[in-house]
């Protein structure tokens, strides 16, 4: 996943961030295939227990780039577009990706 940084990308997202943060060299979305893959979260209460929970993506969940999220914002854009795709692609394709 690139992103292209500008300037102005920069102090529009620096305007909210404490001085003390520094993501100079940090990767966006370097995570982002673990995560979806699933991952475990261990909360510390503080009364001194610990609760461990697994966390999954749910079945079907699709994570869009920043670039296409732009275009679509939300799932009824993405469905109604894909299913005009679906329109598209010739009998014998379907037939096959039915099997």
């Amino acid at each position: 996943m690139n992103q292209v940084i500008t300037k102005d990308t920069q102090s529009e997202d620096r305007d909210d961030m404490r001085t003390e943060y520094d993501f100079t060299g940090g990767i966006r979305g370097k995570h982002h295939r673990a995560m979806q893959s699933g991952y475990t979260m261990t909360i510390h209460q503080a009364d001194g227990t610990t609760v461990i929970k697994e966390m999954n993506a749910p079945v079907g969940a699709v994570v869009l780039e920043p670039d296409v999220r732009a275009y679509f914002p939300d799932s009824e854009s993405v469905n109604a577009t894909l299913r005009s795709l679906i329109r598209l692609i010739p009998a014998q394709q379907k037939i096959a990706a039915e099997r």
